[in-house]
């Protein structure tokens, strides 16, 4: 296996950590808008609003990124996933596509209650359809369903890969991770009281369901994926010690948020949700889809890594201090 195709599987790991703390926690935010009860309901929602809107359409450069690394450097691994699972990608593509549009009409378009409503009910629906149609991706991707022949095709069917019960479980843990993810978040970005009081309880609340989702998850865990969970842990050293400081992170982040120490609370949720997507891409190793593509067998030509390469590291020149600033300048507080 070459360095560069290793390098390039790490990025797109990262890019999908970013893209589950930044772009993830959007669709946690869409959860509680839908769930939004109580006197301060319309507050709650304002409250939203006013964190995604600066910076949530700018959190899906690490998904587009992620797409055009595996499309130029690994494409027999992007053909075979998005011929499998073309129905699970659209609709994820789908949701996020509406979530979007309804966000924007809800906000600049008509201002009538039933137009509020309509839009209102689109975004929050489709910000709970997205995480679980990625969830079920990454679940079948590792589930060991996926089968690719010689020629790179799959031979599985178009639902055989992922209409099963573990990658709808990944699907559900996706979604209560997210959901716990923006109810921290949101906790840090409110100075009023009760409205820190109102997501401190639904983060309290995500948190109790992200464990069980976790379980859930686990007992489902096929016995032909990569590897078993208990031959994993069983030899893996890693693979304990990551379960473990995902475990420690999140009582941390409860911890935290009973104190009503809610900065602290978003740096154990945030570790927690990337312990958990660090560990997933360490149980996949050596594979991009388990267990017949490997990052060897997917991997372009060597000339085309080091282009992917050097325009990767191009890119981030100009990526990463546009996003450093974007924050700085939307979501410091003053």
């Amino acid at each position: 296996m070459s360095a560069s195709a290793e390098i390039l599987a790490a990025v797109m790991l990262g890019a999908l950590v970013i893209y589950a703390l930044t772009g993830g926690a959007d669709f946690g935010g869409g959860v509680w808008d839908l769930l939004a009860t109580g006197p301060r309901a319309r507050a709650q929602r304002r409250l939203i609003e006013s964190a995604l809107g600066p910076i949530w359409e700018a959190n899906h450069v690490w998904l587009i990124l992620v797409v055009v690394i595996l499309f130029t450097a690994f494409p027999l691994a992007f053909s075979a996933a998005t011929t499998a699972l073309h129905i699970p990608l659209t609709a994820l593509l789908v949701g996020i596509v509406l979530r979007g549009s309804a966000f924007v009409f809800r906000a600049y378009g008509s201002h009538t209650d039933d137009a509020q409503r309509s839009w209102g009910r689109v975004f929050a629906v489709a910000s709970v359809a997205s995480p679980v149609f990625l969830g079920v991706t990454l679940g079948a991707v590792s589930s060991g369903a996926l089968r690719v022949g010689a020629d790179g095709v799959p031979t599985c069917g178009f639902f055989d890969a992922w209409l099963a019960p573990f990658p709808f479980a990944v699907g559900f843990f996706a979604l209560s991770l997210f959901a716990f993810l923006a109810a921290v978040y949101l906790a840090n970005e409110t100075d009023d009281a009760d409205l820190q009081a109102d997501f401190r309880a639904r983060a309290l609340w995500a948190g109790g369901v992200v464990a069980l989702a976790a379980v859930m998850a686990l007992v489902l865990w096929p016995s032909d994926a990569t590897r078993s969970m208990g031959a994993l842990l069983r030899d893996s050293s890693w693979a304990i010690a990551v379960v473990v400081a995902a475990c420690v992170s999140g009582a941390g982040a409860v911890w935290a948020l009973t104190r009503g120490r809610f900065q602290w609370a978003r740096g154990f949720a945030a570790l927690e949700v990337a312990l958990v997507l660090v560990g997933w891409g360490l149980t996949q190793q050596p594979f991009l889809i388990a267990p017949d593509v490997s990052i060897a067998r997917a991997a372009a030509p060597p000339d085309t890594l080091k282009w992917v390469l050097i325009a990767l590291a191009t890119g981030t020149v100009v990526l990463v201090p546009s996003f450093v600033w974007l924050f700085r300048v939307f979501k410091s507080k003053r």
